[in-house]
């Protein structure tokens, strides 16, 4: 059959790869309107199998997308605690040496656990969402080649070839952008010519099982590590009365390794019952079965011109254990979206976009160390009771005194969580070696350390009287979150009027990017009223009932009526402050502060609130480094 004739489409851009870095990149752009080429080689979603396990850090993103619920509508598995066994040296088989939190209390988690379900569940609430926005993934196709080169095209600099898996039918693509979330195989990277370095040279061969079971272990709806003199197993519950067991088949330090060693479903059965002894196990069903090897890889770059991108298993792989793999994916996506949104929207420099490799690297580089340690803490010998109930209990304050094991377990708790990532001081994260100094800027006493994420707050919003989560009040939108701490209203009046005097000052970075339409924009609309990239929100240190928003705030500020909230919440890790929330971010609640919050969450800068134009000027000077204007020189500086 004679091929139809090639044509030619203008996109935005072209994601590879319908996979959980593909949908999150595509769902955060279509929702800003862009218009997106989407394709995936695969007929349909993930029936089964594949990643399964949201940690507690992602569900706060998925909820702030509004997402959550579609998530948990699945009814899905819960892990609280882990539970571990080893071999009994006065009994015959495993027996269990310790539990402990999955997220414990020393990481302030809004949800203290790991959620599992399967890959196809989560793909399809994302499909949901893009399909609302007019984004539909184009199936079974594959991409045959690209070109970059802005000489021969600006705008669309980015030329694609797409073939449909069948070879009947092929499209060429003109993009602003590629984005390849194409897995460990990347046919994008392999073009670009980008190496995967090996960190680790051992090589793993995992068997993956999920199924129904009838089981008299105990543990069996709880995620378990499970070390026997048969070999080891890890067990994870899953939705619908599944439960995922993972088994190392073979690994390349065996004497007799081999790569492409393998097993049968009933090998690897075989192999669980003799591990669980002295418990049984039999499947009712077994509805996935796989096995592959696992490397610790990592792509020598991200990025080539700013205009193809790669990211999630194309650019770095690592072991099953740890579920990091989709969470590391998201955010892989995550920061990626809004760092394109702001370039094309006029907002930042181009340049920008060179912090995604340098960002995101740098976390996939922490996650094969910790791959290597996870594993080991897990492999060198079986934890000590009285360890284990070290590392729950143990806090902060003990760090010194803290074991190598307890030191291991706590570091890996807060990077399984999704809270131990951070990003290293840059032109977006702020640092004593930053191009900006002033005196106003990172006040002594604050708790709050750039490149992390905010802090967890419970406040009251002013408008209706509702207990809210701080952090999860500004919707995922693109914009940066300005958290305006005004401290006590009667000793801050004159300092937050000029705040918002000097906002207005068209030479402050607020004014300087308005929106084009804000003299139509509704009066219902609370987040970007008067900017597109900023949403501002104002905390007092002061009881609902003492807040008046339009006879204390000036105009500016007011508009943000539904962002107004008094720090009144009480809060057990701060029992004898009054404004709990000021104390979270290790701010004065007299004098206040301003908190400047990337899109992604992660925290900018911190600038003290005076009166005057200091406040303003320090975040003119800020923003200066990476927008598209320069802002400053305002007329007055008390």
């Amino acid at each position: 059959m004679a091929l139809p004739q090639q044509t030619a489409f203008h996109y935005d851009i072209v994601i590879v790869g319908a996979g959980p870095v593909g949908l999150m990149l595509s769902t955060c752009l279509a929702r800003w309107g862009y218009r997106i080429k989407h394709i995936d080689n695969r007929p349909e979603p993930t029936p089964t199998g594949r990643a399964d396990g949201i940690q507690p850090r992602s569900l706060d993103l998925l909820r702030n997308m509004g997402l959550k619920s579609a998530i948990m509508a699945h009814n899905p598995a819960r892990v609280f605690e882990v539970a571990f066994w080893d071999p009994s040296d006065s009994a015959y088989g495993i027996h269990r040496t310790g539990t402990w939190a999955s997220c414990p209390d020393f990481i302030d988690a809004r949800y203290p656990f790991t959620t599992l379900l399967h890959q196809g569940h989560i793909e399809r609430v994302f499909i949901s969402d893009l399909e609302k926005n007019g984004v539909e993934i184009q199936r079974p196709w594959t991409i045959t080649g690209f070109q970059s080169d802005e000489s021969q095209n600006a705008e669309y600099p980015v030329t694609v070839q797409l073939e449909h898996i069948d070879g009947i039918a092929k499209e060429q693509i003109h993009a602003k952008y590629l984005f390849g979330g194409d897995g460990s195989r990347s046919f994008v990277r392999q073009q670009l010519n980008i190496g995967i370095r090996h960190k680790d040279p051992i090589s793993n061969i995992w068997g993956v099982m999920d199924g129904v079971v009838e089981t008299d272990f105990p543990d069996i709806k709880m995620k378990c590590t499970i070390h026997s003199h048969h070999g080891s197993i890890m067990v994870i519950p899953r939705e619908d009365n599944m439960v995922r067991l993972y088994i190392q088949i073979a690994s390349s330090t065996d004497p007799d390794w081999n790569p492409r060693k393998t097993a049968t479903a009933e090998q690897v059965q075989e192999s669980a019952k003799k591990i669980l002894q002295p418990y049984s196990i039999n499947w009712e069903r077994v509805e996935w079965f796989s096995v592959y090897p696992i490397g610790q890889g990592l792509s020598d770059r991200y990025s080539l011109d700013q205009r193809v991108f790669i990211g999630g298993d194309a650019c770095h792989t690592h072991s099953p254990k740890a579920g990091q793999g989709m969470n590391t994916a998201f955010l892989d996506a995550q920061n990626l979206a809004w760092k394109i949104h702001a370039v094309e929207a006029g907002f930042v420099a181009r340049d920008i976009l060179q912090t995604y490799e340098a960002e995101r690297r740098s976390v996939a580089e922490a996650l094969l160390d910790f791959d290597n340690r996870y594993a080991k803490l897990f492999s060198q010998r079986p934890p000590e009771q009285d360890d284990v109930e070290a590392a729950s209990n143990s806090h902060p304050a003990d760090e010194m005194t803290d074991s190598e094991f307890i030191k291991t377990f706590k570091e890996s708790c807060e990077f399984t969580s999704g809270y131990g990532v951070s990003y290293k001081p840059n032109e977006l994260n702020w640092s004593p070696k930053h191009i900006v100094q002033s005196p106003l800027i990172h006040p002594a006493g604050t708790t709050l350390t750039t490149g992390r994420i905010f802090k967890n707050s419970d406040v009251t919003r002013v408008s209706d009287a509702n207990v809210v989560h701080l952090e999860q009040e500004v919707p995922w939108n693109g914009s940066f979150r300005l958290f305006l701490f005004a401290g006590n209203p009667s000793k801050t009046a004159t300092a937050v009027a000029d705040f918002a005097r000097y906002l207005q000052d068209k030479r402050s970075f607020y004014a300087s990017y308005l929106r084009d339409d804000i003299e139509k924009v509704s009066h219902h609309e609370k987040h970007n009223p008067h900017s597109k990239f900023f949403t501002i929100c104002t905390i007092f240190a002061a009881k609902r009932h003492q807040i008046e928003v339009n006879k204390q705030l000036p105009p500016l500020l007011a508009r943000y009526r539904d962002h107004v909230y008094a720090d009144d919440r009480w809060d057990r890790h701060f029992p004898n402050c009054d404004a709990t929330a000021h104390a979270r971010m290790g701010l004065d609640s007299e004098d206040g502060g301003v908190v400047v919050v990337r899109p992604d969450g992660y925290v900018a800068m911190v600038v003290r609130l005076v009166e005057g134009s200091g406040t303003v000027e320090a975040l003119n000077e800020y923003f200066s480094t990476f927008c598209t204007k320069k802002m400053g020189g305002l007329t007055s500086h008390l």
